[in-house]
Order: C-alpha cells, then structure tokens, then sequence
C-alpha cells in the first residue's frame, strides 16, 4: 500500500482529490493536516481519514506521498517539510507565487532525491490528448496561431487575497492553458503582453479578468482569455478551449464538452454535470505511481515554473503597458 496525506484543505480541489484517494484499492489515506481546526476535523470526517492539527505530525508517521492544497505563498514551506520527510510532493497549482519561491521548491526536492509533482490534471482530459495526439502527428503542418481560455467562477476566500494568492485571475487560470502549449510544442514562450482589469466584475480588491498574447520561440502566436467571468449561477464551473489555426485545417478543443443538462426541482437549479474521464482521478493515481516508485513524474516542478513565468510577466506587462520578454527576472 502507498500512503498518501493532505497537507492542507484549503483549496477548492482538496475535496476532489481526497474523493480520489479514498477510490484507489492501493492506497492508504494517512490523513489529513491543517492547522485550521474547524476546516481540518470536519475534512477527515467527511473523508474517513485520520485528522493531525500539525503539519509534521502527519509526515512523522512515515508517509510516501504528500498532496498540497494550501493557500499559494505556503507551496514552498510545506514543501520544504515533505522533502525533509522524503515524501514525493503533488503541489496545487500555481506552483508557487514567484520565479523564486518556485525554483527554491524544485532545489529543495531535487536535494532530497524526491519528485516534485504539478497539478495540471488538464494534460488527462481526453479532448486535449486528442489534440496532443494530432498535433503530435504532423498531420495539421506548421501552426500559425493560438486563441485559449480558462474562464470560470470567482472562487472568492484566500483566492482574491493577494498576499495568499499571488494575484487574481491571471494567476489563477493562466498556468492551465500555459503548461498545455509548453507541453504541446516544448517551445518557450519568449514574449507576453497583456491587459488585465482588477474590480471589474466582483471588487474582491484583485484581477479578476485578463487577455494575455503570447509568442513562442516557435514563432506561433496565441492569446488566453484568462478571467473568473463565469456569473455563480452558471451552470458549469468554467472552460478550457483551446482553438489552432494551421497550414492544413483549423482545429477546436472544448475540454469540458462533454456535459448532460440536469435541472433539478429539489436544488432548483440547471447543472451541466460532466460524463467524461474523470481527469482529477488520473491525475491522483499517476502521481501514486510516482509516489510508490513505479515511474518519473511527468509533470515537473520546471513545467510548473514555465507556466507561472507567463502568469507573471502578464502581470508586468500590464503594469508597464509594454511587452515583456522571457525569461525574465
């Protein structure tokens, strides 16, 4: 059995993960630590799992795997105690707030001879592995341009609080779509722009919409609509879609398409509930292989590190009013 833990229950996905955990016959659920003792013993009932009010606690019991869902600025010292513990890490993304904090964690792992794994559960949808797979194959010919988007809800909590998060918005919902064009084309994008609106849609005092343009090395040229503009009443959590204009076609990907309408008389409500591969499921058990040894994460702390260089030269670029070249410090 791989033992697996929590370490924090802070973020929106923490629950789907421990639902995934609790699903996989070869993994023990050490438990769950926060130091938030109303969120953290009400997550480890709901889940069946043993709760630990500390951080350190839980990983002296011997773990071979760690989730983080922390608040962003704590992606780095909660990975610096797994690492000392030697449990492999899957982080939440962002990977971490800044360039620094970032590749500080990937140094810290790297150390203590453990992986660090991203969560971009995104690369397990099977519309984008179909995307990958044509791109893959030649058979569209050179591709000229991009046009992305990450749209969804306004998370509200520590999300729109700056010092926790990072940012807003562009932090958010840039690295998903990101790390899919570094992974499709392994081209480094070399130049960002961007126009991003703070308090334009809910005055959470944070960025909440973004259009970010971008150039690889490649030469492709693509924008991301990265943005929480999705009002709460609608009836899916938001969108990944991704359109490439190329030599021999144009081609559209719609990574959560696949929905059945539910309205419902008891919630009074319309819902488009997903009947596709569960992606978060994929994810959590590639990284229980990874964690019991069987393989090499294949999301690294460097693709976490590219796609949130992105996120943060938007946020420069629109500062600045001015394009930003990567890398940059």
């Amino acid at each position: 059995m791989t033992r697996i833990g929590i370490l924090s229950f802070a973020h929106v996905h923490a629950p789907a993960y421990a639902s995934c955990l609790r699903r996989l016959p070869d993994v023990e659920f050490a438990g769950i630590a926060d130091p938030d003792v109303g969120r953290g013993p009400a997550a480890a009932d709901r889940f069946g799992a043993p709760f630990f009010p500390s951080y350190e606690a839980l990983l002296a019991t011997g773990l071979d795997g760690v989730i983080i869902t922390a608040e962003n600025v704590k992606h780095l010292p909660l990975t610096r105690l797994a690492a000392e513990a030697r449990a492999h890490i899957l982080c939440e993304k962002p990977i971490a707030t800044s360039m620094a904090q970032g590749h500080e964690m990937v140094a810290a792992c790297r150390r203590a001879g453990v992986e660090l794994m991203i969560a971009f559960p995104c690369r397990y949808s099977p519309s984008v592995l179909a995307l990958k797979n044509t791109i893959d194959s030649g058979e569209l010919g050179q591709v000229y341009a991009l046009k992305t988007t990450n749209r969804g809800r306004m998370p509200g909590g520590w999300f729109t609080d700056k010092q926790l998060a990072g940012g807003g918005a562009v932090i958010d919902h840039t690295v998903h779509v990101m790390d899919l064009v570094n992974w499709f084309w392994r081209s480094p994008v070399r130049r960002v722009y961007a126009e991003i609106g703070e308090d334009l849609l809910w005055h959470e005092g944070c960025d909440d919409a973004g259009i970010i343009s971008f150039e690889l090395q490649n030469g492709i040229f693509g924008t991301l609509d990265a943005s929480w503009s999705r009002p709460s009443v609608f009836p899916i959590w938001g969108d990944v879609t991704m359109a490439v204009v190329a030599e021999r076609g144009h081609l559209q990907m719609n990574m959560v398409a696949q929905t059945v309408q539910v309205y419902s008389d008891r919630d009074r409500s319309v819902a488009w509930t997903g009947w596709s591969s569960d992606i978060n499921l994929a994810l959590v058990r590639d990284f229980v292989d990874v964690a019991s040894g069987k393989r090499r994460s294949q999301i690294t702390g460097e693709d976490g590190l590219a796609a949130l260089e992105v996120a943060l030269a938007a946020y420069r670029a629109a500062e600045t009013k001015r394009p930003v070249d990567l890398p940059f410090a």
